[in-house]
């Protein structure tokens, strides 16, 4: 069974994704900064301290690995480039360590040409233009840090993401065509696990909602 490097595994999403993995066979190497955070134990989870905005951490999270998961996104107080630049170290990690696949969460404001926006969605963007520019310009520039990088990546966009118990049934579209507006994050997790052997949207950017 593979060994997944996950980053953000004391997020909401994080929070969800960790047990389905584990409970599924994989072994985990999770890089937190806050172990305290983390209230799953398990014997196949390794637990590592450290941020991804320290290239050594990042390293040794990689290293030994056969698949990267990164669910780490902005808190109140982020850098400005906290995307970008932990997507760097962590490709650079995945190149020195011979990892080729990576599955990066984003949101639905990112683009990409599949992507048929109806009015609704031309304003959500618009919205995020004008209120979190900093979260949204973040995102379009870690996709280019994977779409430059010789990585398998794919990543997986959300629409508004809730905490309701997992429905086990989910649509994988892009925004504006089968989407809708929310999706549960015990769903989202259930998808990005699958994408650990799934290579269908290997160099895609796939939107999953209700």
């Amino acid at each position: 069974m593979k060994t997944i490097a996950l980053f953000g595994a004391s997020g909401k999403t994080g929070q969800q994704f960790l047990p389905q993995a584990l409970a599924q066979g994989y072994k985990i190497k999770a890089l937190v900064r806050t172990p305290a955070k983390l209230s799953t134990q398990h014997p196949n989870l390794e637990v590592i301290q450290g941020d991804v905005l320290d290239p050594e951490a990042v390293a040794r999270t990689v290293q030994g690995t056969d698949v990267v998961v990164s669910l780490f996104g902005h808190v109140k107080g982020s850098p400005e480039w906290l995307q970008t630049d932990g997507t760097r170290h962590i490709v650079r990690a995945m190149q020195q360590h011979g990892v080729q696949r990576i599955i990066s969460l984003s949101g639905g404001g990112l683009p990409t040409t599949e992507d048929k926006p109806k009015l609704p969605d031309h304003l959500i963007r618009g919205i995020m233009k004008l209120f979190v520019p900093k979260i949204l310009n973040d995102a379009i520039r870690h996709a280019d840090v994977l779409r430059q990088s010789p990585a398998r990546w794919t990543i997986v966009r959300g629409p508004r993401l809730t905490d309701e118990p997992r429905r086990g049934q989910y649509r994988v579209g892009w925004v504006g065509v089968n989407a809708s507006t929310s999706v549960g994050r015990a769903d989202l997790a259930d998808f990005l696990l699958k994408q650990v052997e799934d290579e269908q949207f290997v160099g895609k950017m796939p939107f999953v909602s209700y």
